[in-house]
Formats: structure tokens, C-alpha cells, sequence
């Protein structure tokens, strides 16, 4: 390797932003990380974004403010950046770039991976079959998430993301091969109270198996690029190196967006949809695609990530192309939350495309399928026939039509909202009994067989609750 000392350049001629530009440099690859010398002796490290003939942009991960242009002095790495990743790291707390800020002390890394990751291989991909448990009735029951997929949850501004999120991460486990679910928990653009509020909710959960990575608002835009490549790729370590299961959560990808709009707008690039720039997607699809299982290896990646929709707004860019990307969406309710509905998450336009590779007799149960879409169906009927009353009045409403509004309410009250963590088998129990609110014969979802076997009979859960 060639004298760091031959790519030593003071050609700096602009700053914008976080971007340095440079002018005359040589042989610079796309992505190599640089060292930015001031004369005071500080050193700041930045990430070559663009190198042609014309110019090199430098990505500054600590910022501009204060950098000295004309004494500076950049030196080429001639190498991309790469994070140290080793098995000691689970459970720990890190940084956006992947270094340790509790009080656990320095990780000795067991190699350093480069964090674009490699491509996964489309025909070695492994079909996802495995049941993973969340917690939450309205995820577990009917939109269930597998391991090896992408489920994002889209929310809104306000919504208690973070407590569902939290939850998730510390109530999941995998289901079928008797294995731990390693939880990688990613914040990007946090607020610090947020920051507090997971690791304090993660330390009350005293499991050594969730490792915290954070970028907060006053951390560099530019770190929030890199922290997603840096939690994945040492997921990817887990998963493809040691055969570990992972989940990793992304909250929220709004924020990782917004940073890479800024970014195009100091380069001055043609911007596209509300100005994010008109590569969003693949940039999107670049950490989405890194989820998944793959043949002849043990471990797996399971992602969520979450979505904020700006004024709710689902075809906003961000949710948008994060729904074409990924398999499915968990749909956050403002409606449900403004009913002291917890967690207020809508099932009707929530979908799992994968939920039925996951579910069935010796996966969950033989019954999960029909009687989901039981639940479905009769909470539709009940939700429109609530619209309907809003207008006409319940005096409109036949008998029948009352059941199924009265169904709505129970639903809403023992199904979506839960204040502990369910098990399957509790999810399950809890839609058979909410069944029984309408009339037996209306089960036409449901085979005769499942219902002899698991229809409530005697005293059900309602007088309980209500």
C-alpha cells in the first residue's frame, strides 16, 4: 500500500453545509472515507459522495462549523468505512457510527466489515416460514410477522411510536426453533428525552440481548446516513457469521430521509418528489433488501422499520416507496388513539404479505387463518355500519346491524387495546371470545370443525372486562 503521505491535498476551494469541495485530486474512489487535519491539530473524518474530473464532495461526519479551508489538510484512506463488529457487542449501546458511549469500555473487534454490506443473492434467498412473537394481538392475530421479512409500521406525528416500538423490542421472541431473538434497536434523529426513554425502558427489561444504536438531533446529518449501514451490518455479522436470529427496528426513517434530502440540496441536485432526490428509492431499497434468510446458513434478519407519515399522509414519498419496497405495513391509528386505544394500531388497512408463510398447525395453530379472517370480516361489517349509523342514526339499524356495531366496540376494547403482553395462544382465546358478541351462525369464515373445537361455551370474557 502506497505512503498516506502521496495523498495529502490542500485543494479545498468551498463548504456547503456538510459537504467540503475539493478540486485537482486523483485516483478517488466513491465512499472512501478521508481525514480532514486542521492546524490545530483536530482531526475530523468524512466520506468522499461524489469524485469526477470536475470535483470531489467530501461528506464531513462531524460538520463544517469552524473548519479551517485554506490550512486544512485531507488525506485519502484509500479505503471505505468499515465498522468493528464482534459478539461482545450485543447488548451494548452505541453511537450512529458504531462506537460504545455506556460505560462498558472499549469493544475489541474480531474484524472490520465495510457497512454498504455485500448483496444478497435473489435465488439464495430462503423462503421465511418462522412465527415471531411480538406481543401485540393486533400483529401476532392478523398481521403477522415472519422471520426473514420487512414489516414497517407507519405512524403519525404524536402517535406512541416510541412505547410500541419499545414494547416490540422487548417483548419479541421466535417461535419454532427454540432459539433467543437478538434485538438491534436503531434511532436516528432522536430527541434526548426519546434516547432516555429507551434505554431506561431496555435496562428495566434487563435483557442482555437488545443493543441500542443512536443518533440524536444534534448529531450529524451525515451520521444519520451511516447509522442504519452500521446497526445492519453488524446484524448481518450476527446472522450470516454466527447463525444468529436477529430483528432489527429502524425508527424512524422520516428522519434518515430528511437527511438525505438536506444532503442533495446542498449538492444542488435536481430534487424529485417533495424534494427528496429521485434516487430515494434505491437509496431506501439499498437497507431495506439487507433483511432476509438465506439457504444452507442458521441465522436471518427480520426488519421493522418505522415510518412517521407527515400530516398522516401515507401517500407521502417516504411511506410510499417504503410500502413498494417491503412486505406489507402495520398501520398506526390517530382515530383509535384519540380513544385512549393502546397500541392504537388499525387492522383493517394493515396488512403482513407474508403472514400466512408463518401461521398454521405446528407453527402457531390450525385455527389462526380462518379465524383472522372471521375477525376481519365482522369488524369491516361493524365499521361500516358505524359510518352508517353516524349519518342515519342506530335507530336505522336493524338488530342484527347492532351486534355487529356492538362487535366493533368489544373489539376495540379487548382485542386491539392490551396493556400486557399476549401470547399467541392468549391472542387466539381472546378472538374466539370476542366472536360470540355476534350471532354463531354468522361464522362463515370459519370451518365447522374449528368451531366445535374452539368456540367458547359458558361464561366468556366480556363480563370480566366490561
Amino acid at each position: 500500500m502506497k505512503d498516506l503521505k502521496t495523498f495529502r491535498y490542500r485543494t479545498t476551494y468551498g463548504i456547503q453545509g456538510t459537504l467540503l469541495f475539493l478540486k485537482e485530486i486523483q485516483s478517488v474512489a466513491f465512499e472512501e472515507i478521508v481525514d480532514i487535519i486542521m492546524p490545530t491539530g483536530e482531526i475530523r473524518r468524512g466520506q468522499v459522495l461524489q469524485a469526477d474530473k470536475n470535483a470531489t464532495i467530501i461528506q464531513v461526519f462531524e460538520g463544517t462549523q469552524s473548519l479551517d479551508v485554506v490550512n486544512s489538510e485531507i488525506i485519502f484512506s484509500r479505503d471505505v468505512f468499515r465498522v468493528g463488529v464482534s459478539e461482545t457487542m450485543v447488548g451494548r449501546i452505541f453511537n450512529g457510527l458504531g462506537e460504545p458511549i455506556d460505560e462498558l469500555g472499549t469493544i475489541i473487534p474480531l474484524k472490520r466489515l465495510p457497512i454498504s454490506g455485500s448483496p444478497m443473492n435473489p435465488i439464495r434467498r430462503e423462503k421465511p416460514e418462522n412465527f415471531i412473537e411480538t406481543g401485540i394481538s393486533t400483529i401476532d392475530g392478523l398481521n403477522t410477522l415472519v422471520e426473514g421479512q420487512k414489516l414497517p409500521i407507519f405512524t403519525g406525528s404524536g402517535l406512541e411510536t416510541s412505547e410500541v416500538a419499545s414494547q416490540i423490542a422487548v417483548n419479541s421472541r421466535l417461535l419454532g426453533k427454540n432459539r433467543t431473538l437478538d434485538i438491534i434497536f436503531v434511532a436516528m434523529g432522536i430527541t434526548e428525552r426519546i434516547g432516555r426513554f429507551f434505554r431506561e425502558t431496555f435496562e428495566k427489561a434487563s435483557s442482555s440481548s437488545i443493543t441500542f444504536f443512536s443518533n440524536y438531533t444534534q448529531d450529524s446529518i451525515v451520521e444519520r446516513l451511516i447509522t442504519p449501514r452500521v446497526a445492519l451490518t453488524f446484524a448481518e455479522f450476527l446472522a450470516f457469521e454466527k447463525g444468529r436470529d436477529v430483528l432489527v427496528i429502524l425508527q424512524d426513517m422520516l428522519n434518515y430521509a430528511e437527511a438525505l434530502r438536506e444532503i442533495s440540496s446542498a449538492r444542488e441536485e435536481f430534487p424529485g418528489r417533495r424534494g427528496y432526490p429521485g434516487y430515494l428509492y434505491t437509496d431506501l431499497a439499498t437497507i431495506y433488501e439487507r433483511a432476509g434468510k438465506v439457504k444452507d446458513q442458521k441465522g436471518s434478519v427480520t426488519m421493522i422499520p418505522i415510518v412517521t407519515m407527515p400530516n398522516d399522509d401515507i401517500t407521502h414519498p417516504v411511506p410510499d416507496l417504503t410500502g413498494y419496497i417491503t412486505e406489507g405495513q402495520i398501520i398506526m391509528s390517530r382515530d383509535l388513539a384519540n380513544k385512549q386505544v393502546y397500541p392504537p394500531i388499525n387492522p383493517l388497512p394493515s396488512l403482513s404479505r407474508l403472514m400466512n408463510e408463518g401461521i398454521g398447525k405446528g407453527k402457531t395453530r390450525e385455527d389462526h387463518s380462518q379465524l383472522a379472517n372471521q375477525l376481519f370480516a365482522a369488524y369491516a361489517k361493524g365499521m361500516n355500519l358505524r359510518q352508517l349509523a353516524s349519518i342515519a342514526g342506530k335507530e336505522a339499524l336493524t338488530s342484527r346491524d347492532q351486534l355487529y356495531l356492538n362487535f366493533a366496540d368489544k373489539f376495540e376494547l379487548h382485542f386491539i387495546s392490551q396493556n400486557e403482553r399476549r401470547t399467541i395462544e392468549e391472542t387466539l382465546s381472546i378472538g374466539w371470545q370476542i366472536l360470540t358478541a355476534i350471532p354463531k351462525t354468522d361464522l362463515n369464515r370459519i370451518s365447522r370443525t374449528f368451531i366445535d373445537k374452539y368456540y367458547p361455551e359458558g361464561e366468556v370474557l366480556f363480563p370480566k372486562l366490561s
